[in-house]
This record gives structure tokens, sequence and C-alpha cells, in this order.
């Protein structure tokens, strides 16, 4: 069974992004580039809602050759630009998945849950979560986020987007804390589920 995980980074008091959908409101340090590569790097499926993947798409695949991106940027976008994506949309079409249309399936909310449940039963490595707040919150209602790992970072933004919507209260595990010594993010990670013999 492969492993569902969701990686995002939010506010001190909770916001996805702040008001107006302003991402940039959240620090997304080196350390926030560095932790998504190593995602990355241990995955080989990025399953994403329909606004996450648009946006990513008008930004990562040129970040792969692009002489002026830093040498992590570079990194993330080859590993998006290669790997297969998976987008939950009922209005997306092949025609606006390009560049990325070879490496993208298409699958219609109604059948998100079916299928997301087949490609964690098929052998592949871990199936990543950037983004998409609807989708993942969705998801982890339907207990089939395994993992989550949220970057918490030093900003109270007072409003805005909630990283959690009203789903019922799924147990977390925590596994493990890591921060880094020259930025002031830290990361927090979850195991999703009852624990073995059943402890939450």
């Amino acid at each position: 069974m492969r492993t569902l995980i969701v990686a995002n980074i939010m506010s001190l008091d909770g916001y996805y992004e702040g008001p107006g959908g302003d991402v940039m409101a959240l620090p997304m340090d080196h350390s926030f580039d560095a932790y998504n590569a190593e995602r990355l790097a241990s995955a080989d499926t990025l399953l994403l809602g329909r606004r996450s993947y648009e946006a990513f798409k008008s930004f990562w695949p040129q970040m792969a050759d692009s002489p002026d991106a830093g040498t992590t940027h570079r990194e993330i976008g080859l590993r998006q630009n290669a790997m297969d994506k998976v987008v939950v949309s009922d209005g997306l079409t092949a025609d606006q998945t390009r560049p990325w249309q070879d490496t993208t399936t298409i699958v219609r909310r109604g059948d998100a849950h079916e299928q997301v449940a087949a490609i964690k039963r098929s052998p592949g490595r871990d199936i990543l979560v950037f983004g998409s707040r609807t989708l993942w919150n969705d998801l982890l209602a339907a207990g089939l986020v395994d993992e989550v790992h949220l970057m918490v970072g030093p900003v109270v933004l007072g409003g805005g987007t909630p990283a959690f919507g009203a789903v019922p209260g799924a147990p977390l595990r925590l596994q493990g804390v890591r921060r880094w010594e020259d930025s002031d993010n830290l990361v927090v990670r979850y195991a999703c589920g009852a624990a073995p013999g059943g402890r939450a």
C-alpha cells in the first residue's frame, strides 16, 4: 500500500493562505523549498486540485532549465515535470493540461475517492499532495490520507483561509518535529488513523 502524504505550510494561527487568497503572506523561505524537494524525491505521483494544479503548471515547468532559478527550484521543476500528476476536477480538459499533458490524469470529483484508493493500492512510491486544501480535507475526512506534514511559519495572519475545514476529527499521532538552524519555520509530522492495537 502506497503512502498518501499531505505537505503544506500554514501560519501560526492556522491559516492556509492570507486574506484574499494571498499565499505569499506565508513565510515560504529556503526551508520550505528544501522540504518540498525532499518530499518530491520520495514520491512518484503528485495529487492536486484544479486550482493548485493550474498555479503549479504556470510556474514550475520553466523552472527546470531557467538560468535564473536556484538549484532547489530547478530540482523541483524537473521532478514535477517528470512525475505523474493526478488532478481532481470536473471542469479541466485535456487541452488545458499543456505542457504536462503526457503526465497528467484527470479524475472527476465523484470518482475521486475510488480512484485515489486504487492508486494507493497500485505499486509505486509516495503520493504527494501540495496545496489543494479542499481536496486534501475531503480525502482526510474519507480516511484516505496517511500522513499530514505541516510546516508552521512564525506569522500570525489574523484571517484568510483556515488550513482545516469542517471535517470529522481524524485521530492524528505525532511522528516528529523538524526545524532548520537558519529558519524559524518548523515541520510537524502526523500519522492519520488509530495506532496499532486500536489506540488513538
